[in-house]
């Protein structure tokens, strides 16, 4: 938005009714605007809150019906002075709305996601007896209307995955038809604001184009700026740009090319560069266009934030296929980070503030990347802004997910528009570094045998004709708007994608990245395989869990039904077949000691954290060394939760984090240990590989004494001299079974080092026979001086084999309640500390070894009102 004289946001004043303008029924009073009808229904107590219970089901009925909120607003002071224009700025309408101003139909817009900007100086009252105006918007439902759009399409066959048919047409955010994480809540409402901006002259778009050196010591660019409707008046320009409040480039004079644009070269020597989190500061500097002129009696400025740095998303050929990684300002980055579903299924709830507190979790998670998911919203300024900050890279998809989508000519003119607004919108953050043309559409080739031919049909125009046409959307249209609109901006047609030739549906572990779906659904392998399953870059996997019991049982409010498998608990679940896979996935790996919500609550929490333990650590060792990256990232499915519920979500509705975040966190801290036992079973689990078919005899020595890999990763840029202890601790009591080994290595920076490999351990301390000595755990410590830099813990293979008795676990407050030291006198596993809202612990989810003294700070709660639970307990 430019600098209007005089802005007024329509935000207050408005009322609704269910059906159109000529409804009979009750006005009421709406809340406050931006909002969705659900939260204004909600407000006055005409539905029942929808994320409790089984509420859901209540308020379907709200998205089947007309709506209709109207408002009036005097007009602004400046109107029908001379040299003045008055617009109505529509930033987002969700979704089929009509609009009306004193009467007069002005606007009918069919998509959620594209600002409307109206020039109403005809329509406004003016006059002595009246200067007040009615604004009227008509809102229809999106799924009676997609249903319309599908029978006025038979040309096109709509596929649509998740959910039913009348989504494929409607753009809308995907999910609202419900998901495999989320409700059906099919929302309408003014979604983004409304305002009335009267001004002489508007800065409509602000932006920097430029390249850096091959040596990052120099910048090389152009300022642009549009200013509408000037080619009445000569306007004085001035572009400036200012770091840390100081000005270190201006340029006046500059001349208009045409249609409003104006255009500056510019140069800057030593930059200070963006940097993703842990690399470097996040420099930004502000660009600034200062617009004036004779015929003007107010200038018009307006400013954005920028930041200075490369990105190329690096796919060379190598002994695997082709390589799949990010390279930030001559850097190769490991991105281990997460996946972002809208943060609410009522989008007008989710404050700048409440973003901020998103992004910053994921920061302090030691997560480098997100991945702002095709099925939600192109995000608001807020969360970009707050990326930016904190450096957190953005990985954005447009808004396509999981759907065979048409391409009539109103669909794709209004697509085109959705694409370049929203990359004009967002072109200036340096934290976005790639555009992907949607979720897992083309899986929908294979599943449906749909037509093709990547490496011979290079016509656009043909494609249209084919049965998956939408791959003139994915290889066409989106790629040409992001060159077009952006500068550095990479783009990849799809997540996940390869070349073109490989397959979609199932993993390809040479080329592109990944959505590594065998763990949970499909084969339903075991967990502890992921770092088997992987490929060049991971873009989503995940495992579920339960999240803390207060938030169970926000939303499960019903005693009766707070256990395992109650009708409530199945319903917050939405994943297809989660009762039968959660209970496999627990039961392969844990004592389910009893059928309580408190244990099963903990050990899906524990098999979560462990399962993110397994993924990140195999996937982050195969980062290797320059010329050698055979896996580039990882993302878990998913960061968040739209609403309270069971999901794959490490972090719950109510920002509220499960284990499996504070796993992550340890797996990307800059310098991490790995380790990874060949066998994995201390017992005679996989007896069918240790006997001998001849004499019918088990080795039971093998059965015990594994071998095992033990890496460090590193993500600095310097090499560490560290000194490592490794020790075999018994599970039972905690005693070392064998001698401690010790190695001084160099750490590779920026990469893996590989510290033992098919290690099995020697020199036992007892007397007793490999195979009556007790199953141990292996203890790593890294110290560098007399700081020890990382730890790690290897558990025997599945932790329900293993006795947990006798823990001796005991808590010391201090003396101020912001702090508990946890200490054992046995090996402990999977530590939980029950968490709840607005509380913030600085470690949760850990194993704790004798003679260790685990100190945790807490904010938001006396340490002793804490509540823990561990295996064993």
């Amino acid at each position: 938005m430019g600098s209007p004289i005089s802005a007024q946001t329509l935000s207050s004043g408005w009322t609704f009714k269910q059906g159109a303008r000529d409804s009979t029924e009750e006005w009421l009073s709406a809340a406050a605007i931006p909002s969705e009808v659900h939260t204004d229904l909600l407000h006055h107590k005409k539905i029942p809150d929808p994320y409790i219970n089984l509420n859901e089901l209540s308020v379907r009925w709200v998205g089947d019906q007309t709506w209709t909120y109207r408002t009036e607003f005097p007009t602004p002071q400046n109107f029908g002075l001379p040299g003045f224009t008055t617009d109505l700025v529509f930033q987002g309408l969700d979704t089929f709305a009509t609009v009306y101003l004193n009467g007069l139909e002005l606007l009918v817009s069919d998509n959620m996601f594209v600002e409307h900007r109206i020039n109403v100086a005809s329509l406004l009252a003016w006059s002595d007896k009246k200067k007040t105006n009615t604004l009227e918007i008509v809102f229809e439902p999106a799924r009676a209307k997609g249903l319309e759009l599908v029978k006025q399409h038979p040309e096109h066959r709509f596929i649509v995955h998740q959910t039913e048919v009348s989504r494929g047409p409607v753009r809308k955010a995907q999910y609202q038809w419900g998901w495999d994480w989320g409700p059906i809540l099919m929302t309408c409402g003014i979604w983004k604001p409304i305002t009335v901006e009267t001004y002489e002259v508007r800065i409509e778009d602000l932006w920097l184009k430029y390249d850096l050196s091959d040596d990052l010591k120099k910048v090389k660019g152009e300022f642009f700026g549009t200013v509408p409707d000037c080619e009445n008046y000569t306007a004085k320009v001035t572009f400036e740009l200012s770091f840390d409040g100081n000005q270190v480039v201006k340029v006046d004079g500059v001349q208009k090319s045409k249609d409003g644009l104006y255009t500056a070269p510019f140069s800057l020597s030593d930059p200070s560069l963006w940097w993703p989190r842990n690399y470097g500061a996040q420099n930004l500097y502000t660009i600034r266009m200062h617009v004036s002129s004779q015929k003007h009696t107010i200038p018009s400025t307006h400013q954005k934030r920028v930041g200075f740095r490369s990105a190329a998303l690096i796919q060379e050929k190598d002994a695997i296929g082709t390589s799949f990684y990010f390279r930030i300002n001559n850097v190769d980055i490991f991105c281990g980070g997460s996946c972002w579903i809208p943060a609410d299924n009522f989008l007008s709830q989710i404050t700048p503030d409440r973003y901020r507190q998103w992004l910053e979790l994921t920061a302090d998670g030691n997560q480098t990347m997100i991945r702002v998911w095709g099925g939600g919203i192109y995000e608001t300024d807020a969360f970009y802004d707050a990326c930016d900050e904190l450096g957190v890279l953005v990985w954005q998809d447009f808004a396509f997910a999981c759907a065979l989508y048409p391409t009539y000519d109103s669909y794709l003119k209004s697509i085109e528009l959705e694409a370049r607004q929203n990359a004009r919108r967002l072109r200036n953050h340096p934290a976005l570094v790639i555009w992907a043309g949607n979720n897992e559409d083309y899986q929908l080739i294979e599943r449906y045998g749909l037509e093709y031919n990547f490496e011979d049909d290079k016509d656009p125009e043909s494609w249209l004709c084919s049965t998956f046409p939408a791959r003139y959307i994915y290889e066409h249209l989106l790629p040409k708007v992001v060159s077009e609109e952006t500068k550095g901006l990479l783009y990849h047609p799809s997540s996940p994608w390869g070349n073109g030739v490989s397959t979609t549906l199932k993993v390809d572990q040479t080329v592109g990245d990944v959505h590594q779906w065998n763990v949970w659904h499909g084969e339903m392998r075991p967990y502890q395989h992921l770092p088997q399953m992987g490929g060049r870059f991971v873009s989503e996997f995940g495992m579920e869990a339960y999240p803390h019991l207060e938030t169970l049982k926000s939303c499960v409010t019903d005693p009766s039904q707070q256990y395992p498998g109650s009708r409530m608990m199945d319903f917050r679940n939405k994943a297809i077949g989660h009762e039968r896979r959660m209970v496999i996935y627990v039961a392969e790996n844990f004592r389910i000691t009893d059928g309580s919500i408190e244990t099963f609550t903990h050990l899906t929490q524990v098999m979560q954290a462990d399962a993110m333990g397994w993924a990140y650590s195999g996937w982050r060792r195969q980062w290797r060394k320059h010329g050698d990256r055979k896996c580039g990232g990882v993302l878990v499915w998913q960061l968040n939760d739209s609403w309270p519920t069971v999901s794959w979500g490490v972090v719950d509705y109510w920002l509220v984090k499960k284990p499996a975040w504070y796993a992550i966190k340890r797996a990307m801290e800059p310098v991490a240990i790995g380790v990874e036992r060949k066998f994995r079973d201390w017992t005679m689990r996989k007896a069918d590989e240790l006997w001998q078919r001849d004499t019918g005899h088990v080795d039971p020595v093998a059965a015990v004494k594994v071998s095992f890999d033990l890496w460090v990763a590193s993500s600095r840029l310097e090499p560490i001299e560290g000194l490592f202890n490794i020790s075999y601790l018994s599970v039972a009591t905690g005693k070392p079974l064998y001698k401690v080994i010790t190695r001084r290595i160099t750490i590779t920076p920026n990469g893996t080092t590989e510290v033992l490999t098919d290690y099995t351990p020697e020199d036992p301390l007892t007397e007793e026979s490999a195979e009556e000595l007790d199953p141990y755990l292996i203890h790593v410590t890294l110290s560098v001086g007399d700081r020890v830099l990382a730890t790690h813990v290897s558990w025997p293979d599945p932790i329900k084999y293993l006795n947990f008795d006798n823990r001796d676990v005991k808590g010391e407050y201090s003396d101020d309640k912001r702090s508990v030291t946890i200490t054992a006198g046995n090996p402990v596993k999977g530590f939980v500390f029950s968490e709840r809202r607005g509380v913030k612990l600085s470690d949760n989810g850990f194993d704790i070894m004798p003679g260790e003294k685990k100190v945790v700070f807490v904010e938001g709660i006396e340490a002793e009102k804490l509540h823990w639970r561990y295996i064993g307990a």
